[in-house]
C-alpha cells in the first residue's frame, strides 16, 4: 500500500498519502508516463556485500537526498529487549571511533569502566532481595563521576556539525516496526562526505552516554505515553488488537525493559542487522551514477556483510470476537476502531487504500459528510490502513473524537451503519473514479521533490525487494472494483474482526 503512517504526540494519526515517485522535467507528466519514466531512469545496484543501491539522476538543482534503509526494526526484538531498535538509532548519533574523537585510547579505557560499571548497577536493580540502595547509590555516584570525565575526551553532536556546516538539510532518522532509516539531503558535491560517515557509522559506532541517553528514551516514553491520553489509547489499543505477533508491542519499549537495555544485547543486535546485505541506500538528485556508485563502492564495498536470516516471528492467530480497551483519562473522548487486514503487496491492500479515500480523504469522504457536516456529531474523522506495520498482516484503523454533547457510543454506531453500507451496496461508478483520481493526483504531486523520491524509493525496495512497486501501482488500482470493495468490506469489516479503543472520562 502507498499510504505513509505516522504518529504524533500532538496529532493522533497523520495520514500523508505519499504514492509511487518518477521524476518530472519542465512539463507534467501523466501518470502512467511518469511511471514508465521511473523504471527506465532508476538504476539498480548491488554490490558483492550484498548492499542494494539505488541512484535516479535528477538534474533540477545541485542537491541530492540520500537515504538509508535498514530492514530492521522494533518487530526483531527479543521479548525483554523491547526498545532495543529505538535506542539504538539515537546511539547511533553519538559519532564513531573517528568522529567525535579527542583521546581514542583514553576513551576506549573508560568506556569499559563505565560498562562494568554500568551493569553492575543493573544487576543490583534487579535483584529480587532488596536492600542494598546505600551500595547502589555509590556506585551510581561513581558513574556519574566517570560519565563527567568521559565528555572531556570527545566532542558531541560532531556528526551534526559536519553535515550542518557543509549545507545539509533533513538530517534524521527514524525507527518502526519495519525498518530503521536514516537520512539526510546535501550539495550534490559533497557526497563523498555522506559516503563516508555513513560507512562509519555503519562499522564503527560508540556508544556514548549509553545510561544518560537510556534515560533520554524512558523520559520520551513518559512525555509521548504515559503522560499523553492519545499515546495511552494507541499502546492499549495495539497492545488488545495483536496478542501474539510483535506489532503489538510498542516501538519505543517496555518501560521495564527499557530500564535494563545493554550494551552487550545493543552490540549484538547492531553487528547482526546493520549490515550491507540488510541495507538499501537510495540516491536521487545532481549525481553522476557511476562517480557515486564508485564512492559508495569504495567506502561500503570492504564492509562484510554476513548473510541476515530475519527471525522467525509468531504469527497473528484469527481474531474471533470484538476486544475493547478504555483508557480512562481527564481528557476529550476518543474513538479507534481496527480492523485486521493483509499487508503489502496483497491485491486487498490496494482495496483498503480506495477505502480509506472513500471513507475519510477529503471534504466529500462519506465519513467526513456524514459526521462532521451532517449530523455533526464529530470533530474530526480520519482513517488509515497500514498501522502499525507493513511487512505483516496489519490493521485498518478509523480515528474520531465526538463533538460536544456527543458520546462515542453514539459516533460508533454510525461508523457502523456505514460500513455496512459499504458491504451491502456497491459504490457508485462516479464515486470510484473520483477517489481513484484522488490516488493519481496524489501520486503526481509525489514527483517533485528528491527527498520524496528516495524516501518511496528505497522504502519499497526495502520492504517488498522491488522499488517497482510503485510503477504497477496505479495500473493496479483501476483493476480494483466496487465488487472488490464489497467483497473486502464483507471479509474484513466485520465485528468479530475488530479491536475498539476508547478514552473515557476519569471518574473524580
Amino acid at each position: 500500500m502507498l499510504t505513509y503512517i505516522n504518529f504524533r504526540k500532538a496529532v493522533f494519526i497523520t495520514l500523508l498519502l505519499i504514492l509511487a515517485m518518477a521524476t518530472m522535467g519542465a512539463f507534467l507528466l501523466t501518470a502512467p508516463a511518469a511511471a514508465m519514466d521511473l523504471n527506465s531512469r532508476v538504476e539498480k545496484f548491488v554490490l558483492p556485500n550484498g548492499l542494494t543501491i539505488l541512484v535516479l539522476e535528477r538534474h533540477i538543482s545541485p542537491t541530492v537526498s540520500l537515504y538509508i534503509r535498514y530492514k530492521v526494526g522494533a518487530a526483531y526484538e527479543q521479548s525483554g529487549e523491547t526498545g532495543m531498535a529505538h535506542f539504538l538509532e539515537h546511539m547511533m548519533f553519538k559519532g564513531t571511533t573517528t568522529i567525535g574523537a579527542k583521546h581514542p585510547e583514553e576513551e576506549k579505557r573508560i568506556l569499559s569502566q563505565i560498562k562494568t560499571l554500568g551493569e553492575l548497577i543493573d544487576r543490583e536493580r534487579q535483584r529480587s532481595d532488596k536492600g542494598q540502595e546505600e551500595k547502589i547509590t555509590n556506585w551510581q555516584a561513581r558513574l556519574d563521576a566517570l560519565q563527567a570525565e568521559h565528555r572531556k575526551l570527545y566532542i558531541p553532536n560532531e556528526m551534526d556539525r559536519l553535515y550542518t556546516e557543509n549545507g545539509a538539510e533533513h538530517f534524521n532518522a527514524n525507527t518502526s516496526q519495519d525498518m530503521t532509516t536514516y537520512l539526510v539531503s546535501l550539495p550534490a558535491n559533497k557526497t563523498e562526505l555522506w559516503a563516508r560517515i555513513e560507512s562509519d557509522r555503519m562499522t564503527n559506532t560508540v556508544f556514548r552516554d549509553f545510561y544518560v541517553e537510556r534515560q533520554v528514551i524512558r523520559e520520551e516514553r513518559r512525555q509521548r505515553i504515559e503522560a499523553d491520553p492519545e499515546g495511552s489509547l494507541f499502546e492499549q489499543f495495539l497492545a488488545a488488537a495483536f496478542v501474539a505477533h510483535p506489532y503489538g508491542r510498542p516501538v519505543i519499549g517496555w518501560p521495564s525493559d527499557m530500564e535494563n537495555l545493554s550494551q552487550e544485547a545493543m552490540t549484538a543486535f547492531l553487528k547482526k542487522y546493520y549490515t550491507p546485505a540488510n541495507a538499501v541506500i537510495a540516491v536521487v538528485g545532481h549525481v553522476h551514477t557511476p562517480d557515486i556508485i564508485k564512492q559508495i563502492q569504495n567506502y561500503f564495498g570492504a564492509i562484510p556483510s554476513p548473510a541476515v536470516t530475519p527471525p522467525l516471528l509468531t504469527q497473528e492467530p484469527p481474531q474471533n470476537g470484538e476486544r475493547r480497551v478504555t483508557v480512562a483519562w481527564d481528557a476529550s473522548p476518543t474513538l479507534m476502531i481496527g480492523y485486521h487486514k493483509p499487508n503489502i503487496p496483497h491485491r486487498d491492500d490496494y482495496v483498503f487504500d480506495l477505502i480509506d479515500a472513500i471513507l475519510s480523504k477529503g471534504r466529500t469522504s462519506r465519513l467526513h459528510r456524514l459526521l462532521v457536516q451532517e449530523k455533526g456529531v464529530a470533530e474530526k474523522i480520519l482513517t488509515g490502513s497500514g498501522l502499525p506495520g507493513n511487512r505483516y498482516p496489519n490493521l485498518f484503523v478509523i480515528m474520531a473524537t465526538p463533538r460536544a454533547h456527543h458520546t462515542h457510543q453514539e459516533l460508533e454506531g454510525l461508523i457502523y451503519e456505514e460500513l455496512e453500507r459499504l458491504a451491502k451496496e456497491p459504490v457508485g461508478e462516479e464515486e470510484l473514479e473520483k477517489v481513484k483520481n484522488i490516488l493519481r493526483a496524489d501520486y503526481l504531486r509525489g514527483l517533485t521533490s528528491n527527498k520524496r523520491l528516495a524516501e518511496q524509493l528505497s522504502y519499497f525496495e526495502a520492504m517488498v525487494g522491488d522499488y517497482r512497486y510503485m510503477t504497477t501501482y496505479l495500473d493496479t488500482m483501476e483493476t480494483i472494483t466496487a465488487a472488490d470493495i464489497q467483497r473486502a468490506a464483507r471479509t474484513y469489516l466485520t465485528p468479530a474482526n475488530r479491536t475498539v479503543g476508547t478514552i473515557t472520562q476519569k471518574e473524580k
